[in-house]
């Protein structure tokens, strides 16, 4: 087979078990098997770029950077719908809609209003070509690498799923951006083909969103290793998807359900058709749409889903609500705003008032200390409260908050309870100021608040015993050495027994060390007790995780040290730019500002933190053990000598070329890149957004300073 059939085949077969896995939640082959054929593609592609699909299935892991996004006129408008929080409104559009048709029969559509991001994706002859923005309705941003990350978004419509498998019954999904209909042609004929073909040009629309469970995991991440928390979904998926790197995009684990399709001329004759059409063309149609003969019946889908909808694994805000027929939204129209022909129907938010009864401070990994409310239990959105964030001691005074008082709370992006406010009117005589603590809950040691940031730490990283437990939660997570039989429970009563007192002794466990060795837990909420203990197969699951954590990556590793502000993708840019620990723990503070994305918070917090004896030593001990401290070398082809002998530093970004394409081309002409600005240093190339730090000092040195095309002359480009 030649490397131009392999490839291809490989994109057929990846992208079958692609949609098999997202579409239709069959697993055709485990995880290790997708990964290696993954990876053979991978590698073909760079050997043989010319035969590179478009829709190939490397694209969903990223790794294209695009230094500004280019704008994107849409054919069809995106329009926004209006909004109402009442019945009584519905109803009066109702009226509109019978009076707008002349008492012609009518029915609706109810989708969901998911709380996401309004996409706009074009097809030609099947294959994905160019993603894009809402923008202000009339243009948006190109954004196509970063949503061929997405999953369950087909890269191409492939021949089986072009002919609609058959016909269901179903319920599909929502956004409040719609293509104008009016721009179309009306239906050739009337009815329409149960079979449509599908048309060489189209575009699809759809919501893009990041899962509650994928947010909870970016949050956790980032309180782990310090950084401060996203607000809510929405604002992380609108973030997210205007990140320059699709390598970042992809780690997002973003998702999209799609509600809308136009095409010109129309090949539809109801929005149900399209929806039906759609799920059975391989696109990701949520299934909670319905087809509601009347208002009646709106109204009807509304009440069911006011609590049903935090079951689902995204946030939701509404209902939108439009008449099924293309001919009638066009006889329908527009306003100057918005059609006629649709509207939403917004729920108000969740809240509940409570009693504050108390709070109890938390210890982080990183020692930061965050209260968290005890409430007298309540019902909210679907689920009993008992606890809610309190975020810090300046979210404290901001509220005014005093101990017994009547709360009001509400969930911050449906997801984490939080507290909102006061009811003043119910506050009495038992209502106490609260002190926020100045010694560390757990150990007693005197808490430190650094200039600029809002929480208190425990500076007692050693001893303080929630810091340590979460230094070794965080040491055995799967993104960092992937111990698993290592939960919570097991790791406390290790530590308890003395066997451990750093992650790196779990290197020296034995299995005489720990078969046999047990403790009772007691749930302090239940009250029930649960025993943990290591039985034979235990033990031996435990110890073969813990060897074989040894070959994870050393990205990983440096990961797991528990650095504060060192995220799994400022460890793989830390160990792409300095190849290993020894480079990375003596590095200076200029060197480690010139790894890009790596800030002046960065750079003095990994600096700090090898300052501490303690922790060259905890390095020493991984070292002795085996661990991977050291990167792969990436091979650069030579491509030429034009820059030999010569030694180059960058500041800023590039229109041509990501920081790592500019190494690259550095050494593939025999020049080299140096950590910071000395006497030493031949060029200073200088981006946009330059760092006026070594520009300063490149000046006082008389270092040249050289522009992005004066680069390119160099290298006869």
């Amino acid at each position: 087979m030649t490397p131009q059939e392999r490839i291809a085949e490989l994109t057929q077969r990846l992208n079958y078990y692609t949609h098999q896995y997202y579409q239709n939640s069959i697993s055709e082959v485990d995880d290790f098997t997708f990964d290696q054929l993954l990876a053979e593609l991978a590698d073909l592609e760079k050997q043989y770029p010319e035969f590179r699909l478009p829709d190939t299935p490397t694209a969903r892991v990223g790794g294209t950077i695009s230094k500004e996004f280019s704008t994107v006129y849409h054919r069809f408008p995106m329009l926004s719908l209006g909004n109402t929080y009442s019945e009584e409104d519905l109803v009066e559009f109702d009226n509109r809609v019978r009076k707008g048709l002349r008492e012609e029969p009518y029915e609706y559509i109810c989708e969901l209003k998911f709380d996401g991001v309004a996409l706009s994706m074009t097809y030609e002859n099947g294959v994905l070509v160019q993603g894009a923005t809402r923008g202000d309705g009339v243009r948006g941003d190109d954004i196509t690498n970063n949503i061929r990350t997405i999953r369950t978004v087909p890269l191409r419509i492939s021949s089986v799923e072009r002919g609609a498998r058959s016909e269901e019954q179903g319920v599909g999904q929502t956004s409040i951006d719609f293509g104008n209909p009016s721009v179309l042609p009306a239906p050739s004929s009337l009815p329409h083909s149960p079979r449509p073909t599908l048309p060489a040009l189209f575009e699809v629309r759809g919501e893009g969103f990041l899962p509650l469970a994928e947010f909870e995991r970016i949050n956790k991440e980032r309180e782990d290793i310090g950084e401060p928390l996203l607000a809510n979904p929405r604002n992380a998926a609108s973030g997210t998807f205007k990140q320059q790197d699709s390598g970042a995009v992809a780690k997002r684990r973003l998702d999209c359900y799609l509600y809308s399709f136009l095409s010109e001329p129309d090949v539809f004759q109801t929005h149900e058709e399209s929806l039906v059409a759609m799920k059975n063309w391989g696109f990701n149609v949520s299934q909670t749409w319905r087809k509601c003969a009347d208002i009646r019946d709106v109204m009807m889908y509304i009440s069911e889903w006011e609590t049903k909808r935090f079951d689902l694994p995204l946030g939701t805000d509404g209902i939108v609500i439009k008449v099924n027929r293309y001919d009638q939204q066009r006889e329908l129209g527009y306003t100057a705003k918005s059609p006629r022909w649709a509207i939403s129907f917004k729920y108000k938010a969740q809240a509940a008032s409570t009693t504050l009864n108390g709070i109890r401070y938390q210890v982080g990994r990183t020692g930061a200390v965050t209260p968290v409310a005890l409430l007298t239990p309540v019902l909210l959105a679907g689920t009993i409260v008992k606890r809610a964030s309190l975020h810090n001691a300046n979210e404290i005074e901001r509220l005014g908050v005093m101990m017994h008082d009547t709360v009001f709370v509400e969930k911050g992006g449906e997801i984490i309870p939080k507290i909102t406010g006061v009811d003043l009117t119910r506050r009495t005589e038992k209502s106490q100021p609260i002190s926020y603590p100045t010694v560390c809950p757990a150990c007693g040691t005197p808490l430190i608040r650094k200039e600029g940031e809002a929480n208190f730490y425990c500076p007692n990283e050693q001893g303080c015993p929630p810091q340590r437990q979460a230094r070794f939660e965080h040491f055995i997570q799967r993104r960092a050495m992937n111990i698993e039989s290592l939960g919570e429970g097991k790791i406390e009563l290790l530590i308890d027994r003395g066997l451990v007192q750093t992650p790196a002794d779990l290197y020296k466990l034995t299995s005489s060390d720990l078969l046999g060795i047990e403790k009772i837990f007691l749930d302090e909420e239940s009250g029930k007790k649960r025993i943990v203990s290591f039985r034979e197969k235990t033990v031996e699951n435990i110890l073969t995780a813990i060897e074989r954590s040894k070959a994870q990556p050393f990205a990983n590793v440096l990961f797991a040290l528990g650095i504060r502000y060192v995220g799994n993708t400022t460890a793989e840019k830390l160990v792409d730019y300095f190849g290993s620990m020894d480079a990375i723990m003596n590095a200076s503070l200029e060197a480690l500002l010139a790894v890009p994305d790596t800030g002046p918070r960065i750079a003095e917090s990994v600096i700090g933190w090898f300052a501490d004896p303690a922790n060259r030593d905890f390095v020493e001990q991984l070292r002795a053990a085996g661990l991977q401290l050291v990167g792969e070398k990436k091979v650069v082809e030579r491509e030429g000598d034009s820059l030999a002998e010569k030694t180059f530093l960058y500041t800023g970004t590039f229109a041509n070329f990501s920081r790592e394409e500019l190494e690259n081309r550095i050494a593939a002409h025999g020049g080299r890149v140096l950590s910071g600005i000395s006497k030493k240093l031949n060029y200073l190339i200088v981006g946009e957004n330059a760092g006026p730090s070594k520009v300063d000092k490149a000046k006082k040195l008389n270092v040249p300073m050289i522009g992005e095309d004066e680069f390119l002359a160099m290298l006869g480009v």
